[in-house]
């Protein structure tokens, strides 16, 4: 805690020490006033301003300390400034002191609840980001909702100061006025009872609601105009309608088909999509290929020769191809179609909220799920349609090793199949506008991967934009600027990996009115549901993660839901989410990041043990690395962990299931692990953090105790 959250908190105890042992709160009540009215209200005739001024800092201080007295303060400011003045200064006091509240929540509390409740509380800002003006204006009207204690929990979300003042002070006017009437007729109230009768609470609650009720109802007229102008059938071909065979639409059909939902499975291209044809599965054994290489010329640091070992660039590429066609049966069309699965090969197309056309055929359904997974983005970048580029798309078709190869991004994919094709013997290229590889990861991981593969031979050209692709005298080269220069690269090919764009287009998705995001993602809430409710999206059309693995999990939510959402429903869960970058090193991440926690304003403690400490890898040859872990401070929760190794993204997987199951370090420290593994650093950046918080004073009591049992006067 810094030095102003220290103040801050001192000073709030403080106020409420006071305030109980001084027993300050009896002279705020409202028995107190009606023993004390006459003379109370005397004084406030011949001192008005004083008056008004010493009850507005009164009701400031008592709300803004989340004191649970406002309603009696309201009901005087009725009794002694009448109806127009008591609803005035009551307005603007609650509102200021309720905004006090906010922030000191904000500042005290915010940082442990992100901590340990950071995901969940995600989902909410986020329904406060599209609907938080509705929520708090509902909150505010409804006197079932503690006025102190709408104001702590508002502190700790991503609502806005301004706009929290604003809608809190329109939303309790008007129970503020209903409060400072009664306080006009204080001759006939006794206590605050008398005016939270069941007709007013009753009125005030249909008052609150109102707005989401309103909220509601547009949108149920939305829902009725949109399937409105559809005539809708009579009986369905399908349960179930899954347009694209990638991951998250394998998954899809096979959980819907299991619970015995009639499923019909719509792919253009390949089953397996993406993943399994042009992506994982390929680059990965791409990569294999150029790892084994990499060994080879590295024989002599293992005592070996490997001499005249060379690359036939043609049998790696085939090589991939036998991987994908050992993998290919598990997604195949037969095993879908004795799982009861309906496949059928062409192009969809959403004709209504029931039907899709695919061949000539129409098929209506009950509920749909799009999952088309995404594909290469091409940057409008001049020059470049004349160039006869690679993307993560078509690489595969290459039978000749580039001799010169320049790949635009420094992301993962660039990243990866830049360092591969360098092993194979391409002289490779990284251009990317960033100042850094690997963008998401830290800033020293970035540095890690990038000295990698500078020592390997590959050129690295960041905070380079590209400007524009020229072709002269057969020659083709990358003009980009770098501090306000410009410079020529030349290459024999060029890979454009600088991101990838949700296949959203040539659906009938904008016909039918389903709301995209800006990046052309198709919009859906937490429950994976688009615009048009029984229509559902999950995997890379849908974002925000494209990583094959999440994919699947949106696919279960997405399933589940549009089956069974007539019954139950369940929000996707993000809380956990991990990934890998197959490099060498790997660099493996999952839950928060250093860069990511400080974006967010969370809090953390920092453990790293070194990979060159751990005997395996010392053996095997693979050193360079770390495992860096963060904690809740003075905490063993685990926030996040990144590992950049050898075999990352197995390492990372003993973190996953510690943070997906509430297990701290303390658990992994307690497990046995196998030695010599690479797996120990797990173990042993547990028992680091251990170390980092014994208890110090026990360990000087400990040295005590034992050194008077030897008998010493003295601890040594």
């Amino acid at each position: 805690m810094n030095g102003k959250k220290v103040i801050l908190a001192a000073f709030v105890v403080l106020a409420l020490v006071l305030f109980f042992v001084l027993d300050l709160g009896r002279f705020i009540t409202l028995d107190y006033f009606i023993r004390q009215r006459d003379v109370i209200i005397v004084y406030y005739e011949t001192n008005r301003v004083m008056t008004a001024a010493a009850y507005f800092l009164i009701y400031v201080t008592v709300t803004g300390l989340s004191l649970p007295l406002a309603a009696g303060l309201t009901l005087v400011a009725g009794a002694v400034f009448g109806l127009f003045w008591g609803v005035l200064i009551v307005s603007f006091a609650s509102s200021i002191g309720a905004t006090i509240a906010f922030l000191i929540a904000r500042m005290l509390a915010r940082d442990w609840v992100l901590g340990k409740y950071g995901d969940q509380l995600a989902v909410i800002n986020r329904g406060i980001e599209k609907d938080g003006a509705f929520y708090l204006f509902m909150l505010r009207m409804v006197p079932l909702f503690p006025f102190f204690v709408v104001n702590l929990v508002m502190g700790v979300t991503a609502i806005k100061t301004l706009p929290y003042y604003l809608v809190s002070q329109a939303g309790m006017l008007m129970a503020t006025i209903v409060f400072v009437f009664a306080g006009s007729q204080l001759a006939e109230i006794d206590s605050v009872d008398n005016v939270l009768t069941p007709g007013t609470i009753t009125a005030l609650v249909i008052l609150g609601i109102l707005p989401l009720v309103s909220k509601k109802m547009v949108d149920l007229m939305k829902r009725r105009k949109l399937f409105g102008k559809y005539p809708k059938p009579a009986a369905y071909d399908a349960n179930l309608v899954v347009i694209g065979a990638g991951s998250a639409g394998l998954v899809a059909a096979i959980i819907a088909s299991t619970v015995k939902a009639k499923v019909t499975l719509i792919e253009q291209d390949k089953m397996g999509g993406d993943c399994l044809n042009r992506g994982c599965v390929r680059s990965k054994a791409l990569i294999r290929s150029a790892r084994i290489f990499a060994y080879f010329k590295r024989a002599a640091e293992f005592g070996l020769t490997a001499d005249g070992v060379a690359v036939d660039f043609a049998a790696v590429m085939a090589r991939g191809h036998e991987v994908i066609n050992t993998i290919a049966p598990h997604d195949s069309v037969a095993r879908y179609a004795d799982l009861g699965v309906d496949c059928v090969a062409g192009h969809a197309t959403i004709t209504d909220p029931y039907r899709v056309e695919v061949n000539g055929r129409s098929i209506t359904t009950r509920s749909m799920v799009i999952a088309t997974g995404a594909g290469p983005f091409v940057p409008p970048i001049a020059g470049l349609q004349q160039i006869d580029y690679l993307t993560s798309d078509n690489i595969w078709s290459l039978q000749q090793l580039p001799g010169k190869l320049l790949v635009l991004g420094g992301g993962p994919i660039g990243c990866e199949l830049a360092q591969a094709f360098a092993r194979l013997g391409s002289k490779v290229c990284i251009v990317d506008m960033l100042d850094a590889l690997l963008p998401r990861e830290d800033a020293e991981v970035s540095a890690i991967v990038r000295e990698r593969f500078e020592l390997e031979g590959l050129e690295v050209l960041l905070g380079h934009r590209a400007l524009r692709f020229e072709s002269r005298d057969g020659k083709d080269s990358l003009v980009a600027s770098h501090e306000d220069r410009e410079i020529t690269v030349p290459f024999d090919r060029v890979l454009i990996a600088v991101g990838r764009k949700a296949n959203s287009e040539g659906l009938g998705l904008q016909e039918l009115g389903l709301e995209l995001n800006p990046d052309g993602t198709v919009q859906v809430n937490e429950f994976l549901q688009t615009s048009c409710p029984n229509i559902y999206a999950c995997g890379d059309v849908a974002g925000p993660f494209q990583f094959t693995h999440m994919a699947s999990h949106q696919a279960w939510y997405a399933t589940v839901n549009a089956v069974l959402g007539g019954y139950w429903r369940f929000r996707a869960n993000y809380q956990v989410v991990p990934w890998a970058t197959y490099t060498d090193p790997e660099v493996a991440l999952v839950g928060l990041n250093e860069r990511a926690a400080r974006e967010r304003g969370i809090r953390y403690e920092v453990t790293r043990f070194e990979m060159g400490e751990v005997d395996r890898a010392v053996a095997d040859g693979e050193t360079v690395g770390f495992i860096k872990v963060l904690t809740v401070p003075g905490n063993d929760r685990i926030l996040g962990a990144t590992i950049v190794a050898s075999h990352a993204g197995e390492l990372i997987g003993e973190y996953v299931s510690a943070m997906t199951h509430g297990l701290g370090l303390n658990k992994i420290m307690n497990t046995i692990h196998i030695y010599p593994t690479l797996g120990e650093v797990n173990k042993f950046a547990a028992s680091s953090w251990k170390k980092s918080h014994a208890p110090q004073r026990v360990l000087n009591f400990a040295a005590w105790l034992h050194s008077w049992r030897r008998g010493s006067g003295t601890v040594t």
